[in-house]
């Protein structure tokens, strides 16, 4: 096995854009449709993190949660508050098996982990 790309279902292609490219900071690296004005089928990354976002009915159901591991999880974090998001303003987490999380719901239910190992003293 080479990798995992999560198929996250979205229901509104600007709420998405907006969520994902000018919040989170990702890139669009293609786009499909089958003819115009059908559902929009996307991948989109941030350096090494490739996340496919469908409109289709049945690629993937509303809800979903991902774990995305980041490097410097604070510089990430100062980054999206910076961006004064509307419609989140997520914090860091301690966690008891020793990460730093940042969680955060897109505009359509899915959940994203973004989380940095941290070593125990």
């Amino acid at each position: 096995m080479k990798g995992l790309t999560p198929i996250l279902r979205i229901f509104d292609e600007v709420k998405a854009k907006d969520f994902y490219l000018d919040f989170l900071g990702f890139v669009i690296d293609w786009e499909h449709r089958f003819e115009e004005n059908l559902p929009l089928y996307l991948q989109v990354s941030y350096k090494n993190c490739i996340l496919h976002l469908s409109e289709h009915h049945g690629d993937s159901c509303p809800g979903a949660a991902v774990r995305i591991e980041i490097g410097n999880i604070e510089l990430y974090h100062a980054q999206l508050l910076s961006k004064e998001y509307k419609y989140a303003r997520p914090g860091i987490e301690e966690t008891p098996w020793n990460t730093k999380e940042l969680c955060i719901h897109d505009p359509f239910g899915n959940k994203i982990i973004f989380f940095e190992n941290v070593s125990s003293s």
